[in-house]
């Protein structure tokens, strides 16, 4: 995968096309940017070989499919444990993997280590993940929780 791929303004105009609506048809981008549709799909083809494109996927309304609660969890690993013979850290990653509550996670700088998103139905969902599976985990030694009120902006957009 090479990264290093220069982008043109079509590629970045076909990039954003593509990010708003990912069904759009090679016809429908080349109308908008101007291109023939073998040549969009050339170029998505080359996008997607050299990993700038990396999924294509359907953004689920939660609250539609009974998922009405999200928190975001700052966690904490144990630095050494004996319970494992892995690393906590990797351990945790492990872990994660296997949760499907938890939507996203990212590694920290800072007093925590890790920031997790999680999506559940309700509170007792929540109360059921946190101490029967993160807090039940060797590596964790503490979270701290922040509850989504209000999504005020949801992109999966990046800014090109």
């Amino acid at each position: 995968m090479n990264t290093d791929l220069s982008l043109d303004t079509l590629d970045i105009r076909i990039i954003r096309v593509l990010q708003t609506h990912a069904r759009t048809t090679f016809d429908e981008i080349g109308e908008q940017v101007g291109l023939s549709a073998s040549t969009v799909l050339r170029r998505v083809k080359r996008l997607e070989d050299t990993g700038i494109i990396t999924r294509y996927a359907a953004i689920i309304n939660a609250e539609a499919v009974g998922l009405g609660l999200t928190a975001y969890l700052n966690v904490r690993l144990e630095k050494h444990t004996a319970a494992h013979k892995r690393s906590p850290m990797d351990a945790f990653r492990a872990s994660i993997e296997t949760w499907p509550e938890v939507v996203e996670c990212s590694a920290l700088t800072g007093e925590m280590d890790y920031l997790l998103r999680v999506v559940v139905r309700d509170m007792a969902h929540y109360s059921r993940f946190v101490i029967d599976t993160l807090l039940r985990h060797p590596s964790v030694q503490d979270c701290k929780t922040s509850f989504v009120l209000d999504r005020v902006k949801h992109t999966t957009a990046l800014p090109l």
